[in-house]
């Protein structure tokens, strides 16, 4: 089996290679410097989301404390959600191990427009400074949602926020639509449907999501604007229009979005799990179709976040019964992990920890879910520190350790380094235990009617507000390990090797981290990716790195 020079794989490429710094490291067109832009620019703004976040914790330590003010709170909070949502979880799932991982496991060179994936990126940062830059003119103070009328009040900031937000919308809409095309277009030659890696299965679902539902989003976002610029009534009752509407066409993208923010971790979670079992996944198909029926339910149960906006009840219970059946698909992926796992000859490496964190949390927030989901639990839990406490169990405990078992995965495909497991173990335990310890305890005091959305509260509620206030400190302390571990690993961490971890999947074939043309030759797929104990599933790649991959 000859080695194809390289010289060769480049002059085939998709695009020239690089030839000055700012082709190579700002506006790039390879998916993998794409990537790596990605995960920094969201860092960054994990980092100051998660200041905003220890803000309204100091201020909520007490019933009555003024670190901020009443419309401080209200911006800190309003801006703290929706950095989370659109400019940290969706992007980093979607652009930055999109990016990095999905051609790689298709055995692409890189994604079907280039110019198109340089372009989304470069719409991100703009919507971020836009979105942080409104606490210089009045940051919007209804929440991430922004209902109407009161969003139709605020300063000029919201218009910013509209603005930002529209720019993730297209940015995430450009991202779908060059992903499905990839996944449909570049996949190496016996790379069949029911071959492709499960995070490809859960990069497309929700590249579908991305390219139809944000569309929803971007035209409500857009009228919200123009009324508020030109004094189109849309939204306002007062003369004619409906703020109701806002609420039909917001939710009817943000409930896809929440699937846009964990299919990718269900992704994630795939590849991870049969890696340090040592065994085939159970039920393939049965997760590869979950997916594409959670994409397509998703779409049918927005208005379970309406319950209390003055729904007839003949539209509230098929709402009901849609959102408690969305579950089953998810609960087939749970089941078929878990039985994965079963028997399985466990290596309890980092990233196996954090799935088994997201396993744990993303379980309990899916049955908490499921008393949001009843109308007469609603009603009376809607407005409580229940929904912020199952939202976070479903998006942090979800998303959030699904990343974070992601990039201990792949940190060493992504740098070539490998990552100290030590500190890698103290990160998750101590994040896993403060996140418990942060979050849990928000169901009781909602449920014994503590509101959300408040600066100041009765101090009946004061002694658990405090344990909890501490407990964010620390949470947010752990992400000091994660960042420390990163740092050190740039000068002083093991080299990986191609395939450090003994994985099938097409990624870890190539060197690590991958060259710029990714493959010497596109391999040729043989098998699904998941069979542990038979043949490497495909053939003609370069022998040293066959050779290389472990035999555990």
């Amino acid at each position: 089996m000859a080695v194809v020079e390289v010289s060769h794989a480049t002059s085939e490429h998709i695009h020239p290679p690089p030839e000055t710094f700012v082709q190579k490291y700002v506006f790039s067109f390879d998916h993998k410097v794409i990537a790596v832009q990605y995960f920094i620019t969201t860092g960054l703004f994990f980092v100051l989301a998660g200041l905003l976040a220890e803000l309204m914790r100091a201020q909520l330590a007490g019933p009555n404390n003024h670190v901020l003010s009443v419309t401080m709170y209200n911006q800190a909070y309003s801006v703290h959600g929706s950095a989370m949502v659109w400019l940290v979880i969706i992007p980093v799932l979607t652009g930055a191990f999109g990016n990095l991982i999905m051609p790689l496991q298709i055995g692409a060179r890189d994604v079907a427009f280039p110019w198109l994936n340089m372009f989304s990126f470069w719409l991100f940062p703009p919507a971020g400074i836009l979105l942080f830059g409104s606490f210089l003119l009045g940051a919007p103070e209804a929440g991430w949602t922004e209902y109407p009328p009161i969003s139709l009040q605020e300063p000029a900031g919201t218009s910013m926020w509209c603005a930002a937000i529209f720019l993730v919308g297209v940015s995430s809409t450009i991202t779908g639509l060059n992903f499905l095309v990839t996944i449909i277009k570049m996949r190496a030659p016996g790379m069949t449907w029911t071959r492709m890696p499960l995070f490809v299965w859960a990069t497309a679902v929700t590249a579908f999501l991305s390219f139809i539902a944000t569309a929803n989003l971007s035209a409500a976002l857009l009228a919200l604007f123009i009324e508020r610029t030109f004094n189109v009534p849309y939204y306002d009752p007062s003369r004619g229009g409906s703020p109701v509407v806002w609420q039909h066409v917001f939710w009817f993208y943000s409930h896809p979005a929440v699937y846009i923010m964990v299919l990718p971790a269900f992704g994630i979670i795939s590849e991870i799990i049969p890696t340090f079992a040592r065994r085939p996944i159970f039920g393939y198909k049965a997760i590869a179709y979950s997916s594409t029926a959670i994409g397509l339910m998703s779409f049918m149960v927005w208005a379970h976040h309406m319950f209390t906006s003055g729904l007839a009840q003949w539209v509230q219970l098929p709402f009901m019964i849609l959102t408690m059946a969305i579950a089953v698909p998810t609960g087939v992926k749970i089941f078929s992990w878990v039985a994965t796992l079963w028997a399985g000859k466990i290596r309890l490496a980092s990233p196996l920890l954090f799935v088994l964190g997201f396993l744990s949390t993303f379980t309990f927030g899916g049955i908490t879910g499921i008393f949001l989901a009843s109308v007469p639990a609603d009603i009376h839990e809607h407005a409580t520190y229940f929904v912020v406490a199952h939202l976070h169990y479903v998006l942090f405990g979800g998303s959030i350790f699904g990343i974070f078992a992601g990039l201990y995965y792949w940190w060493p495909k992504m740098t070539g380094r490998m990552l100290d497991e030590r500190l890698a173990k103290l990160h998750f335990w101590t994040m896993f235990v403060s996140f418990n310890a942060t979050f849990l305890p928000m169901h009781w005091i909602g449920l014994f009617g503590m509101p959300r959305r408040v600066a100041t509260y009765d101090p009946v509620y004061g002694g658990t507000n405090l344990f909890i206030s501490i407990s964010a400190f620390v949470l947010g302390a752990s992400m000091l390990i994660f960042a420390y571990n990163a740092l050190r690993s740039a000068k002083h961490g093991e080299l990986a090797g191609p395939n450090p971890w003994g994985a099938r999947t097409l990624e870890w074939m190539i060197p690590s981290p991958p060259p710029y043309y990714n493959f010497d030759r596109i391999p040729i797929v043989l098998a699904a990716p998941y069979d542990y104990g038979q043949p490497l599933p495909y053939r003609d790649v370069a022998p040293e790195y066959l050779a290389a991959v472990p035999r555990f």
